[in-house]
């Protein structure tokens, strides 16, 4: 019972995914690391990475783990935090002037003309961390002002002028909630990634590589993948009637070159082992193998839950919301992670304080401090309508082939 696992429950993680998600063709491959205590426990990989060419899954496949970026970046801004040159309470039009007049969207379109009304604050740098910025994406095909995001490719990895550019067209458009009210997926981390490349003085990527990825050993993990690692390169598909249709074919893929917008919130690619690296960084308090990213204490201010009023993600989302990328209530919003409240609300084994994300592409990681546990799984599959049954499957078999508990 290495690691306080029965090896028989922990068979069944990898076995059941394979036989009730990818036999049944809804995703074509997986990979799941399960860690615990100082060791990987479980390596469990099924189906393919790219299924036209017969490519079996492989330990060491590279990903686009989308809005898994967001947590690494979120640390980036935490690093400037602890260097004294950002703070959580601070305007962000104090380094963006052009943020500092937004006004909140009342109706009307693009084309039309937007109707406006002042906002009752401004927006918090923590709002930008914790999706209550006001701003939106335009991949929730919710309003008109969504519909704005898409016809202006904002925050879009081809922008041409990179985050800069994307900054210039968030100043000429309103904000769809007043910042602090409501909780909105959004491009904001795109905008946190923004303030670490005009804070840091460096490229955004730059940044990210030289004090964060290099010195965790994330060797993997960039916003694109060298021409010496193309064969690792996982295809992306989506689902659609029942089929996976090629999104981004691995043979010519548009991440072997670099995108001109390094995006904060979705624009990276990595291997599992590489995100177990990131994972095992925050469990240990910011540190791993002797590299200190933050402090113990940063590291638990941003793994707690910053919703105000100690609120649900579920009770601060709009009425109408088509994307809940968590999936089920009893789930609070930390900065850039989303953080486990009441496991019983939840309707799921787990633990209070836990944290985790996924991606667009169907990936997901969750981390339990008490349990001293971190799970990475990947596959590549855009709007699998599985995705969020899957995770919660995940986590149910992880936890049920515990045999001790720490808590």
């Amino acid at each position: 019972m290495s690691g306080g696992f029965a090896p028989d429950r922990l068979d069944r993680v990898t076995a059941t995914i394979k036989a009730r998600y990818v036999d049944s063709g809804a995703i074509p491959g997986a990979l799941t690391l399960i860690w615990r205590k100082g060791a990987v426990h479980h390596l469990g990989m099924s189906g393919m990475i790219d299924l036209a060419r017969g490519c079996a899954m492989r330990e060491d496949a590279i990903f686009r783990i989308y809005s898994m970026t967001k947590p690494i970046t979120a640390v980036a801004l935490l690093m400037l935090l602890e260097e004294g040159k950002i703070a959580l309470d601070d305007p962000v039009y104090r380094f963006i002037p052009g943020f500092e007049h937004l006004k909140l969207y009342a109706g009307g379109t693009l084309a039309g003309g937007f109707t406006t009304t002042p906002s009752p604050r401004p927006m918090r740098v923590v709002d930008l961390l914790r999706q209550t910025s006001g701003l939106t994406y335009g991949i929730l095909n919710r309003t008109d002002l969504d519909a704005a995001y898409r016809k202006l490719g904002v925050a879009e990895f081809n922008t041409h002028g990179g985050l800069a550019a994307m900054i210039a067209q968030l100043e000429k458009l309103p904000l769809e909630f007043a910042p602090g009210e409501t909780w909105n997926y959004s491009v904001s981390i795109d905008v946190a990634g923004y303030l670490v490349e005009k804070l840091s003085g460096q490229g955004f990527g730059d940044f990210l590589r030289r004090r964060i990825l290099e010195p965790l050993g994330m060797t993997d993990t960039d916003f694109l993948v060298p021409e010496t690692q193309r064969d690792r390169l996982a295809t992306c598909y989506y689902a659609q009637d029942g089929k996976l249709l090629v999104s981004d074919d691995a043979a010519h893929s548009t991440y072997f070159a670099p995108p001109p917008l390094e995006s904060g919130g979705a624009g990276l690619v990595g291997t599992a082992a590489d995100y177990l690296r990131f994972c095992r960084m925050l469990l240990a308090g910011g540190e791993l193998d002797g590299v200190r990213l933050l402090s113990p204490k940063t590291i638990s201010l941003m793994t707690m839950n910053h919703l105000p009023g100690g609120r649900e993600m579920t009770d601060m989302m709009p009425v109408t919301a088509t994307f809940n990328e968590a999936g089920y209530n009893g789930v609070g919003f930390g900065l850039g992670v989303a953080v486990t409240l009441d496991p019983v609300r939840a309707a799921l084994p787990g633990t209070r304080g836990e944290f985790s994300w996924g991606g667009a592409a169907s990936t997901y990681f969750f981390a339990d401090p008490k349990e001293n546990l971190a799970v990475v799984f990947m596959t590549q599959v855009l709007s699998a309508p599985e995705r969020i049954r899957l995770r919660r499957d995940l986590r149910t078999l992880v936890y049920s082939a515990m045999t001790e508990s720490l808590a």
